[in-house]
């Protein structure tokens, strides 16, 4: 199984269908979230598919969907305002509760921010609330429409031209905006509030974070993205944002239930994720990662390579495993550090092989392992510290081979 986008549609509402995306995690599901996204964008900006895509990749599945006119939903955006999305936000949460959970966490971008801040306080299953460069006020918005404010008030409407596109905007929209009040909302809200924010956001200052963390009742925290800009079009952006969001949620979620003690191991699940050349996410029980190639064989290394992998478990295995030996022998021993280094060689030059393999011809797998003990090894202890790590588990599996029966579905 790997992470994967189902279609969806939804009325919202006004009764208009509004189009949505469902990114679902491999595996077992933590919890929902809804993302609501930046004003006239659509959910599949860059930020709200990579965020989106990320959580998902970390066990949280994520609805975003298009607000009424926008994207790919039906509507007109010339009849809607703040409070019609905010009405959108709840249908979205009702539909998802009937059909497959209600959402445990709140995201809005930009003015889907300001919306979520809005309507968290009413949804009662929400137990996280996260702003990305949200306003503080809906009516911030109007700042963007220019002199044409004046022309909507006088003649009831206006076009204007929003991030190269051009919108009807209607007085109706511009009263709505300045007759909502946020802080009291955002005071009363009775949820842990996550702010994300880029301190040189030249679309919605970082004052417009700095009211809404002072507005907002404790549990909150805030988080700076240093170097980012308002749409979190580099990449790297929202992979950040999406991992402090799933660490700093999980406080807040029901935790995954472990393993007991003589249960069958779980399987490990890798799945491609289709981002990159060679991306695949890993779940192991109810921990995941992503595992990867380096840039220099074509991949995006954004995570550890199969190799590393393997090295990685090496080492894992030789530290716990000396540390049980040490605390059953009572012994004194300072903290283990395994540094272990791949490669390969031929086999006639490989001077710790026998005979036989030195005799195969070809190329091996060599891996070299170095272990460091904080203060020191103690005197006389470095021959049985050698011995014990070739008991390791892994080094055992390594050096004597295992059989990998293989199934195809």
């Amino acid at each position: 199984m790997t992470a994967h986008t189902v279609r969806a549609d939804f009325d919202g509402h006004s009764g208009a269908r509004l189009a949505a995306r469902l990114d679902l995690p491999a595996g077992a599901i933590r919890a929902w979230a809804l993302f609501a996204h930046c004003f006239t964008c659509s959910k599949d900006t860059l930020a709200a598919k990579r965020i989106s895509g990320e959580l998902a990749r970390a066990g949280i599945a994520v609805m975003r969907f298009d607000f009424t006119g926008l994207g790919s939903s039906d509507g007109e955006f010339a009849s809607t305002n703040f409070s019609s999305n905010v009405e959108d936000l709840r249908a979205a949460a009702e539909w998802l509760e009937v059909h497959y959970s209600a959402p445990e966490i709140l995201i809005g971008h930009s003015l889907g921010g300001a919306a979520v801040l809005s309507i968290a306080g009413q949804l009662a299953s929400v137990k996280a609330v996260v702003t990305l460069a949200a306003p503080s006020e809906a009516s911030h918005v109007i700042e963007h429409f220019g002199g044409k404010v004046d022309e909507i008030t006088a003649k009831g409407e206006a076009e204007v031209n929003l991030g190269g596109r051009t919108f009807t905007l209607q007085r109706q929209f511009i009263d709505d905006l300045n007759a909502t009040r946020l802080a009291d909302r955002i005071g009363r809200m009775k949820k842990p509030l996550l702010v994300l924010h880029a301190p040189r956001d030249a679309t919605v200052g970082i004052d417009n974070a700095s009211a809404i963390f002072t507005a907002a009742k404790h549990p909150k925290s805030f988080v700076s993205l240093d170097g980012a800009d308002h749409l979190l079009t580099d990449p790297a952006d929202a992979n950040y944002v999406a991992g402090v969001i799933a660490s700093w949620a999980s406080r807040y979620l029901a935790r995954e239930t472990p393993r007991v003690d003589g249960e069958d191991v779980e399987d490990v699940v890798v799945g491609e994720t289709g981002q990159g050349k060679f991306q695949v996410s890993v779940q192991a029980g109810p921990h995941r990662f992503l595992a990867d190639e380096p840039a220099d064989v074509g991949g995006a290394d954004t995570g550890p390579s199969p190799y590393d992998l393997m090295a990685a478990a090496l080492g894992a295995c030789t530290a716990m495993t000396l540390r049980m030996y040490v605390r059953f022998k009572k012994i004194e021993l300072g903290l283990v550090t395994v540094t272990v280094r791949h490669g390969k060689v031929h086999a006639a030059d490989c001077l710790e092989c026998t005979d036989d393999e030195r005799g195969k011809g070809g190329k091996i797998d060599r891996f070299e392992r170095v272990i460091s003990i904080d203060g020191g090894t103690p005197e006389g202890l470095a021959d049985k510290i050698a011995e014990i790590a070739g008991k390791c588990p892994v080094h055992r599996t390594l050096e004597q081979g295992a059989k990998v029966v293989t199934t195809v579905r």
